[in-house]
């Protein structure tokens, strides 16, 4: 598949995660929320995850944004279901890593915001909902 294509079918799949995002709305009952926000660009998440046993039982979202951190929000989210924490933590500094250039490699659609790292301005747009789940775990 040639690069231009490659680039195609990652916006794409971004595009998909912001129309119809994955894991988007509240948790009934008992969850770890937090609030964050870009102040740079306006993008905010509320963040919910449901832990049990140091499990991710479930994750869910709200939040208003950019494509780039609403979809990242959403992928995220189904990445780290049924994942322990310590797992988590991994995935989102493995993510951090990926922004910052270095060759990380995620077998879902995460790998798709890859690109992100070459416009620094969007990274944190990126990163948003994974800076949410660092502080919503060690909080």
């Amino acid at each position: 598949m040639s690069l231009n294509n490659l680039d195609m079918l990652y916006r794409q799949v971004i595009m998909d995660h912001y129309k119809n995002p994955k894991n988007k709305g509240t948790i009934d009952g008992d969850a770890l929320t937090i609030d964050m926000n870009n102040p740079t660009c306006g993008d905010r998440i509320q963040l919910q995850l449901q832990v049990k046993d140091g499990v991710v039982e479930d994750a869910k979202f709200t939040g208003d944004g950019c494509s780039i951190s609403m979809s990242s929000a959403s992928m995220m989210t189904q990445a780290i279901k049924g994942k322990s924490i310590s797992e988590a933590l991994h995935m989102s500094e493995s993510f951090s890593n990926m922004m910052l250039g270095e060759d990380e490699h995620f077998d879902d659609d995460i790998q798709a915001l890859q690109g992100v790292s070459k416009f620094p301005a969007r990274i944190k747009c990126a990163t948003l909902a994974w800076k949410a789940l660092e502080k919503a775990v060690k909080s």
